[in-house]
């Protein structure tokens, strides 16, 4: 298979001239090493997946670094966080930049030894699976903003795909955009190397079987506010473990936990936070959807949708650079005693624009009734709004307010 051009190629190149360590996390199967290995192919790489390598370093870190000298590729550095200190050492002792190219499969422990142990040192860049954007070939780069100035420049690429579905339910992994490839198995054996892998590393999982039980629970509830107890009570496992248990799938890159808008104005605002997958083609295996028609007609056709538009903004914002856990909430609460929603507000240069996401092709300006609890946050203006849904072309609803098709992202 072809190798595909990724958005976030201009950051490492960026990073390794200007760090002496580039650290590039995220889940599994993200393409991670492989973007490393055809970005760098005159620097020597070696997997911390061979144990023989692994116990090398473990046993002396000190001589291991010296038989592998920078500049160096090292993979799943995960599985050897002793070798953090060693590698800052090096670092300090020369003066050249690019000297360490890291990949892990375990983003926020590895963000955490990193900031600790090679602060100032390492460039940390977050990889996603594939946006739209890469699947699609588009190298349009700018994170998504619902204002008329970026609909008028993303119209110049956007392409609409035959089939917005197939893609939302095959995912975005690099490998399985391999048409041969079964989807089947493809995720079978994703989720048993990740549960035998990153779970039993991340913690001290005693039933796999059960944890397994929770993330199909987890993958049910995509797009919806998080209610541990809801779920400890389905599994039978207390609300601490059910808590413990998330972690470990954000630790790993597999769900987002999108945090809500506070603000002293809103205060009838729930503040849990929505749960999303980062990946709907590993959500719709988990929850048993097998084929893109009985996805787009089921049930879960709304929050899927819902969580592939969460997952494309964020990997915009991820992939130019900008820490999205910053600038994109959401919010739910009362409203003159109605329940009112905002699927996402992105705050940005003090404004705050909201974001409906609909599933449908004929959106209608009262989709957005909620947006103008926006208006009591005094210090922030409220910019454009816009409704993301699956019509022909984008358009305005009314002043302030666009139409834009899922593409467009």
């Amino acid at each position: 298979m072809e190798y595909i051009y990724r958005h976030v190629e201009k950051l490492v190149y960026e990073s390794e001239k200007t760090f002496k360590a580039v650290l590039l996390t995220g889940a599994r199967q993200t393409g991670k090493s492989t973007l490393f290995a055809e970005l760098f192919k005159d620097k020597p790489s070696l997997t911390f997946d061979d144990d023989f390598l692994v116990d090398q370093a473990n046993e002396n870190p000190n001589t291991f670094l010296s038989l592998n000298e920078p500049p160096i590729i090292m993979d799943e550095i995960q599985y050897v966080p002793q070798l953090f200190r060693y590698i800052k050492m090096g670092c300090d002792k020369r003066k050249s930049y690019g000297l360490y190219l890291l990949t892990g499969s375990q983003p926020f422990k590895l963000m955490e030894l990193a900031s600790d142990s090679l602060a100032g040192r390492v460039a940390i860049i977050e990889m996603h699976p594939l946006s739209l954007r890469e699947i699609m070939n588009d190298r349009f780069d700018r994170p998504f903003i619902p204002t008329m100035e970026y609909v008028q420049d993303r119209k110049v690429s956007a392409n609409k795909p035959g089939n917005i579905w197939d893609i939302i339910h095959r995912g975005g992994y690099p490998e399985i955009q391999n048409p041969d490839l079964n989807w089947q198995t493809f995720y079978a054996s994703y989720v048993k190397t990740y549960l035998e892998r990153d779970v039993r590393t991340l913690s001290a999982v005693q039933n796999l079987d059960t944890f397994r039980r929770f993330m199909i629970s987890c993958a049910a509830r995509t797009g919806n506010c998080v209610n541990y107890t809801n779920i400890a009570d389905e599994l039978s496992i207390s609300a601490d473990t059910a808590r413990n248990w998330m972690s470990i799938l954000e630790a790993s890159g597999i769900v987002y936990l999108l945090e809500p808008f506070t603000n002293s104005a809103l205060n009838r605002a729930i503040k849990t936070p929505k749960l999303y997958f980062r990946d709907t083609g590993l959500a719709s295996y988990l929850t048993r959807w097998t084929t893109a028609d009985t996805l787009a007609n089921g049930a879960m056709s709304g929050n899927m949708f819902e969580t592939f538009v969460v997952s494309e903004i964020l990997k915009s914002y991820s992939n130019a650079g900008i820490d999205y856990r910053y600038c994109v909430t959401y919010y739910r609460g009362k409203d003159k005693g109605k329940d009112s929603e905002i699927d996402l507000i992105i705050e940005q240069d003090g404004k705050l624009y909201p974001v409906e996401i609909k599933k449908k092709e004929k959106p209608v300006a009262a989709d957005t009734s909620a947006f103008t609890i926006l208006d009591k946050v005094k210090e922030k203006e409220r910019g454009t709004g816009a409704v993301i849904c699956m019509c022909s072309a984008p358009g305005a609803l009314r002043d302030n307010l666009n139409a834009i098709p899922v593409w467009y992202i």
